[in-house]
């Protein structure tokens, strides 16, 4: 890297009103009130492994707007964000009855979140001035006119030589399969490290097909970075015509939910000091499996101590 580390992430970030584990929303006040949002996840998992981050979104002129931005500063994330006056910020109910048995509603259609414009990146030293920008393809689906701010913020990072991370990250309640191929197809050429489930690459190039070859078909259009995440088979990589392959890190699943943005984050922070690709597979897993400790989206993601701290043990525990 020719630049100091700092990364730019954008998309939406959601209050979240959920029950404790083994507790239902309509049986008790054991209830707890959070934010959740891939990319802020990711900012989070970032900042404590000591890169720099700008998270830019938008929420509401309300209460809950108000905890995700002094949530994501307390964590030392730089906040960029519009106070929408007309909507309110988005909302994600958790119901949790058991680890293996989480239900969710999404209050988001019409809400802050989505209704970015690209008129936010007008100061585009923002995005040209970072070494990295971080998209998903949650805010691809959100809107029309968020998708027009995603899409500028990679036309200014390629003018500026700036590297596009992109993660998958499709939702089949946001919009249908052929759509969202579509658009993270169209998006590919533009992007220099791609990640995706072994599931969402089958989505992409169809399934049934050995890993190298969905690899291969993705390095085809455009990045150089293809990571594919396999859960507890652990992950596979592409990377500049090489085949990696790491392990998955044994633990005691409290949730799963954020263990892929944990991942990310964790191979991110790797590559942005220039460590190997086995060493950023490494703490990708190591982050993913630290993430599982915890019910929370992002709470439970590691810092620097706590990758030592877990580094000569054989599983990950808390």
């Amino acid at each position: 890297m020719t630049r100091p580390p700092r990364v730019v992430t954008i998309g939406e970030t959601m209050a979240v009103f959920g029950s404790r584990t083994g507790t239902r929303l309509a049986h008790g006040p054991d209830t707890v009130l959070g934010i959740a949002g891939s990319e802020s996840n990711v900012a989070i998992g970032l900042r404590r492994l000591g890169i720099d981050v700008t998270w830019v979104g938008r929420v509401g002129d309300d209460s809950l707007g108000e905890l995700i931005l002094r949530e994501l500063s307390a964590e030392r994330v730089t906040v960029v964000a519009d106070i929408d006056l007309k909507r309110p910020t988005s909302l994600m109910v958790k119901e949790s009855r058991t680890t293996d048995d989480t239900r969710v509603w999404y209050y988001r259609s019409g809400n802050a979140g989505g209704a970015m414009t690209p008129e936010q990146l007008d100061d585009e030293r923002l995005i040209c001035e970072a070494s990295l920008l971080h998209i998903t393809g949650i805010s691809l689906a959100l809107s029309a006119t968020m998708a027009a701010t995603i899409q500028r913020a990679v036309e200014i990072a390629r003018r500026s030589n700036v590297l596009v991370s992109f993660d998958v990250n499709y939702r089949e309640r946001l919009w249908p399969m052929e759509s969202a191929r579509a658009a993270y197809l169209e998006l590919l050429p533009q992007v220099d490290i791609l990640f995706a489930s072994e599931t969402e690459m089958e989505l992409l190039f169809g399934g049934a097909r050995e890993l190298a070859d969905l690899a291969k078909r993705a390095a085809a259009l455009g990045p150089n970075e293809v990571v594919i995440t396999r859960g507890a088979d652990g992950a596979f990589a592409w990377i500049d015509g090489l085949k990696f392959e790491q392990a998955a890190v044994p633990v005691e699943v409290q949730d799963t939910v954020g263990a892929g943005d944990a991942f990310v984050a964790g191979y991110l922070a790797e590559r942005l000091k220039d460590e190997s690709p086995e060493a950023s597979l490494r703490t990708g897993a190591r982050a993913g499996a630290l993430a599982c400790t915890s019910s929370s989206d992002w709470q439970a993601l590691p810092t620097r101590r706590d990758l030592a701290r877990e580094a000569d043990t054989d599983s990950v525990t808390r």
